[in-house]
């Protein structure tokens, strides 16, 4: 036996705890409220300040005047922060486009400046004593109208391969269209929180719901104008995240840090839901335009598009939504031509940031609506059409990287046709439709593919550290945080099946930058990934060291040696001893018993100006088939069944994965059918205010549209290592479900459909509410030739 440092990523020791079906490791402390977050902490402490923002209500405006003299009177008051109490840079953002305490007003709702006061009410009543005069400046609310004026920022990338133009002249049939896909509010259930506090040295620790406290932590740091080594982030939890944490975080948290180190004392900011959703950016929308030619057989032969994301105010993350939209256009399809434009407008809203998916689910479904319409316009079935436009092995992405396990697309989608009896279905709704002249149904599948890791290849990087106590027990630390989707769980399993221990004796300590430094954001689904890699790395680390003081003890080589279930055993012999013996054999022996592993995704490489390279270590996939019922007088749907099948590989933890194909599913539903974002767009004082500031005008899913009938599957392979580069065999399961959602889409599409003549292609605005799918309907059944029909 090799050491065990050597052994294989995927590689599954014997007795091992990944695979195990086992709760969240929190679901005890979830559900009795004894789970501590963010702000829980102040709670705890004494003479905490709190913070309230003073927001400017305009899209647009400069600052004249801000008199804050009478506010500082006011009871409770200790200080109110402006720009002039900034001790470093006065932004937060990583190209100086994101000032924290602005003159400038870029969009309704910003915050100018903060009161820290005794209570969060003697906070807010301040704010209201704070003199402010501003003038209003034109305004670009909606990326149409920022595309109309040339407002654009960011880079302007090109996804480019073979002759688009020339194929889609030749082309037998051409097809064009354009759609407008809103964006999403995260709405997690915890609201931004900060909590800081310096000690006597003034270093500065931040307690912080973020995804990334590295970069939280350098976004602090540069604020304060100290080094990050005086500023220590940590993450408890988070009460959700989806993206939304990603970066928003750094500006509460620097606000916070400011106030701290300013008065001495600790200072908590939470934003209340209101404030969450008018100062938090979100998933941007994308205005896209698109024309395909196609063969008789409905083979895409040339594919051009223009996706215009929705930035906000400010470039943010958008740059690599943008970028990973145009990798994912593709989705499960070969394009052999291609040219793709994505741009990002710049308008007054807040900077839209990360979100579940990042740009892959607008990306995608650009390519689904293009395929819904022309398998109207060929007479084609919408499965059929999907179906033959499927990469086949050896072929590659339009960013030049081979498709791996292309053939597995197929075995999902025959798979999960079988378990759903698509066929059979698909002529019952058929036969309903004829039956039903009000009432409709429509069926649907569509597939994703999913590349899993960093556009950036430097961000493929995870750190860890693991303890090992005297008795034996065992403490680790990794980079990823923690927000409900289970990280901390599969980290406690890939650590207990790495060194070969029961998972009782691992425990897991909260995320801080003081432990593991330089951490990548926890997002892009590789978490698990990464931060798996690194923890089994330090594991195997101190089995190195530990295998000859085991093989001393027992007789034989340090090859030799396994360790499984906390029971320390060799080949070729009866002898064996226990794992707390061995560790405290080791000490005397002065053997470290700690390890700080880390772990490099190899083989990427990507060029973000040609747009090529090897983008993306493996890809995930799915398949799912929706159902739906639509009321022809009204729009309103019901999902009558879902069927999902999803490719995780050798599951870490088998009850996560399931929770997070089903949550990820239904908050792509949410983004598709219901969630519906709104602006004030008119030329009243309220221009540029988001409207759905609640979760009374903001639809989120409930219970109550859960399809009736619900089943998920996880994909099995017969295999026991995928791509030979995923920690025990695993795939990311976070984000690649989202898109599952997009059958549900289709789905409506194809009964808003039924209600017309056949061959009419129905064009279908996301989000496809109730209302929006009346007018598609009513739309095609104007198309009815019967008058008696038509006329209804």
């Amino acid at each position: 036996m090799k050491p065990f440092s050597s052994r294989p990523l995927a590689e599954i020791p014997d007795g091992g705890t990944t695979g195990v079906v086992m709760p969240h490791e929190a679901a005890w402390e979830h559900v009795t409220g004894q789970a501590l977050y963010t702000d829980d902490l102040p709670y705890r402490s004494a003479n905490v300040l709190h913070a309230w923002p003073l927001q400017v209500f305009a899209a647009h405006a400069h600052i004249d005047s801000l008199d804050t003299s009478k506010a500082e009177t006011m009871p409770g008051v200790v200080r109110v922060l402006t720009a002039l109490d900034v001790p470093g840079l006065n932004d937060y953002g990583d190209i100086g486009d994101e000032v924290l305490f602005p003159n400038e007003v870029l969009y309704h709702g910003q915050p100018v400046a903060w009161v820290l006061a005794e209570s969060l009410e003697e906070a807010r009543l301040a704010t209201d004593a704070i003199e402010i005069a501003y003038t209003e400046l034109p305004s670009i609310i909606t990326t149409q109208e920022a595309i109309a004026a040339g407002q654009f920022q960011g880079p302007r990338a090109t996804l480019q391969r073979g002759d688009a133009d020339a194929a889609l002249a030749n082309a037998p049939h051409r097809i064009s269209g354009g759609i407008d896909i809103q964006g999403q509010e995260h709405f997690y259930l915890e609201t931004q929180a900060s909590f800081a506090t310096v000690d006597e040295s003034g270093q500065v620790f931040i307690q912080s719901s973020t995804q990334a406290p590295s970069h939280t932590q350098e976004v602090a740091a540069r604020v304060l104008g100290i080094s990050s080594s005086q500023v220590t982030v940590q993450c408890l939890r988070m009460g959700g995240g989806f993206g939304g944490k990603e970066t928003n975080a750094n500006a509460f948290a620097s606000v916070a840090a400011i106030g701290a180190v300013l008065t001495g004392r600790p200072v908590s900011l939470r934003l209340n839901r209101t404030q969450d959703l008018t100062m938090t950016g979100k998933r941007g929308g994308f205005h896209a335009t698109w024309e395909a030619g196609l063969d008789d057989d409905g083979h895409i032969l040339a594919y051009k598009a223009v996706l215009t994301a929705d930035g906000g105010f400010s470039v943010d993350l958008s740059p690599a939504v943008v970028s990973r939209a145009l990798c994912h256009v593709d989705n499960a399809y070969y394009l052999p031509n291609v040219h793709v434009i994505g741009q990002i407008a710049r308008t007054n809203k807040t900077s839209n940031t990360a979100f579940r998916g990042f740009g892959a689910p607008s990306g995608m479904i650009v390519t689904e609506d293009l395929l819904g319409q022309a398998a109207t316009k060929l007479g084609l079935g919408e499965e059929e059409i999907r179906r033959r436009n499927f990469y086949a092995p050896g072929q590659s992405t339009p960013y030049e990287q081979v498709v791996s396990q292309a053939e597995r697309m197929v075995d999902i989608w025959d798979k999960l046709k079988k378990s759903s009896d698509y066929d059979a279905r698909l002529l019952d709704v058929a036969a309903f439709n004829s039956a039903h002249q009000h009432v409709k149904r429509g069926l649907a599948i569509t597939p994703v593919k999913f590349g899993v890791s960093f556009n950036k290849p430097f961000l493929n990087q995870a750190g860890a550290l693991v303890l090992v106590y005297r008795d034996g027990s065992v403490l680790i630390n990794h980079g990823g945080t923690e927000m409900g989707q289970g990280l901390h769980t599969k980290m406690l399993q890939v650590a207990a099946t790495a060194l070969g221990l029961p998972l009782r004796r691992v425990r897991l300590a909260p995320t801080r930058t003081d432990k593991v430094p330089n951490t990548s954001a926890t997002s892009a689904s590789t978490g698990s990934d990464l931060n798996g890699g690194a923890v089994k790395n330090a594991c195997e680390l101190i089995l190195d060291r530990l295998a000859p003081v085991a093989a001393g003890m027992l007789g034989v080589h340090a090859n030799d040696v396994r360790i499984t279930r906390g029971v320390v055993s060799g080949l070729g012999t009866e002898k064996c001893t226990t794992w707390e013996e061995l560790i405290e054999t080791a000490y005397f022996q002065r053997v470290s018993l700690s390890a700080t592993g880390y772990y490099r995704t190899e083989g990427l490489y990507f060029d973000s100006s040609t747009y090529k390279g090897n983008a993306f270590k493996y890809y995930a996939r799915g398949a799912a088939v929706a159902e739906v019922e639509v009321d022809g007088y009204t729009g309103a749907y019901t999902t009558r069944q879902v069927d999902l099948l999803h490719d995780v590989g050798s599951s870490l933890s088998p009850l996560i994965d399931l929770g997070q194909v089903e949550g990820a599913f239904i908050q792509g539903v949410g983004w598709l059918t219901q969630e519906d974002l709104r602006w004030d767009t008119s030329d009243g004082p309220n221009r540029g205010k988001l409207l759905t500031q609640a979760a009374s005008t903001y639809k989120l899913p409930s219970f109550s549209e859960l399809p009736q009938v619900f089943n998920v599957d996880l994909y099995v392979h017969g295999e026991t290592t995928d791509d030979g580069g995923s920690v025990y065999g695993s795939k990311a399961v976070g984000e690649p479900p989202l898109m599952l959602s997009i059958a549900v889409r289709e789905a409506l599409r194809a009964a808003a459909a039924a209600f017309g003549e056949p061959g009419h292609q129905v064009e279908l605005p996301s989000p496809a509410t109730p209302e929006a799918v009346y007018w598609a309907l009513d739309r095609a059944r104007r198309t009815v030739s019967d008058p008696a029909r038509a006329a209804e």
